[in-house]
């Protein structure tokens, strides 16, 4: 999967200024109305909470990958933060977040949908390369590690 094609500076937060889960999702899903990727923000928040209330999305080794699928996109879109400190987000591990990666998808995506959450996990599974990730400085730094 090529995530150059989805994954772009301009939706990228090197710092997220929130402290908690609610937060993080608001800061994330208002990068994407704020450039223009998304107009609907309530109704994809609303997405994004019913995904979460089914099972948190707060994996582990400090990742978080807050998705849903919705009617209110017509092609996948994907926003990422960063909050080194971290903060507690459910993670199956019990340990607080660092990472978060956004995406939503067209109801209707099937494949696209896994295949960008799988390489996500791929690329982030090494402890080495999620510490390059969260020394970033920039939205272009983040961007830069995934494409």
């Amino acid at each position: 999967m090529d995530l150059g094609q989805l994954i772009f500076a301009k939706n990228m937060i090197p710092q997220l200024s929130s402290a908690d889960k609610a937060g993080v999702l608001e800061e994330l899903i208002n990068r994407l109305v704020e450039t223009g990727e998304i107009s609907d923000r309530d109704r994809i928040l609303e997405a994004i909470w019913k995904r979460e209330k089914l099972m948190s999305t707060g994996l582990q080794n400090g990742i978080a990958t807050p998705h849903a699928k919705t009617d209110f996109t017509d092609e996948m879109k994907v926003a990422i933060g960063l909050k080194p400190r971290g903060i507690e987000f459910e993670s199956l591990d019990g340990n607080p977040s660092t990472i978060f990666v956004l995406l939503l998808s067209p109801t209707a995506a099937r494949g696209p949908h896994v295949q960008f959450l799988a390489e996500i996990a791929k690329r982030l599974k090494d402890e080495g390369a999620r510490t390059k990730l969260l020394a970033a400085q920039s939205a272009d730094e983040i961007a830069g590690f995934f494409i």
